[in-house]
């Protein structure tokens, strides 16, 4: 499995770092109590740090909001923004999974969206790109296909979207349930303009995972000069 980045995003964002984590023989199906009381832990630490802030002055949120608009998707929150809204209101997130619990609560701890898929459901390799407009979609909760825009920046395989604008929803065909033994998760940093951010965040989930749901695995950033991932 590759994932890569298609080189004219980094053009067009410069300063983007993509964070992955690939999780090898993790036990999704335990209790994980731990990781769901760190999800909890990060809900109500950014509902009250960030609970006075308006978002639309959060740096954080602001670089993607524009990229957002690059691709005519002004009406769509990045998933970041839309865990923060839910936070502040102190509206508990479900409990899902361990794995999904846990990037849930490192997006919120790094303020940077996080996503994830199971690899055993991917198909060829991975694209972090520009939909062509014709791939199939079916989000996470429904049946109907709902393909991209063209040009909208999505996740792809070779049998269609992973997740559409951007880090917005994900698809329903590689979501991660408890039966998911091998991941990939991914973050995307736009603001900080260095490394450190995403590989903190994905070096996080690595240990918890490792600990928790007795996983292995590899971490790794792509930049601009680093566009590509192989595992």
């Amino acid at each position: 499995m590759r994932l890569t980045v298609d080189p004219k995003l980094f053009e067009q964002f410069p300063e983007l770092r993509v964070g992955v984590v690939v999780v090898e023989g993790a036990d999704n199906a335990g209790a994980g109590a731990e990781i769901l009381k760190l999800l909890r832990l990060c809900e109500r630490e950014a509902g009250e740090k960030y609970g006075a802030s308006a978002l639309g002055e959060m740096p954080q949120i602001v670089c993607w909001r524009r990229a957002y608009k690059s691709f005519s998707a002004n009406d769509y929150r990045s998933s970041v923004e839309a865990l923060l809204r839910r936070a502040i209101k102190g509206d508990a997130l479900p409990d899902i999974n361990p794995l999904v619990n846990l990037y849930n609560a490192l997006s919120l701890k790094y303020f940077i969206p996080f996503g994830g898929e199971d690899l055993s459901r991917v198909e060829g390799d991975i694209v972090l790109g520009y939909a062509l407009g014709d791939e199939p979609c079916v989000l996470i909760g429904e049946s109907e296909n709902r393909p991209p825009k063209q040009g909208e920046i999505v996740y792809k395989d070779d049998a269609g979207v992973l997740c559409r604008r951007w880090n917005w929803r994900e698809a329903d065909r590689t979501k991660l349930e408890k039966s998911t033994t091998r991941a990939i998760l991914v973050c995307e940093d736009l603001f900080s303009e260095s490394d450190e951010l995403a590989e903190n965040g994905c070096k996080e989930a690595l240990s918890f995972a490792q600990e928790f749901l007795y996983a292995q695995g590899r971490v790794a950033v792509l930049s601009e000069t680093v566009t590509e991932f192989a595992d």
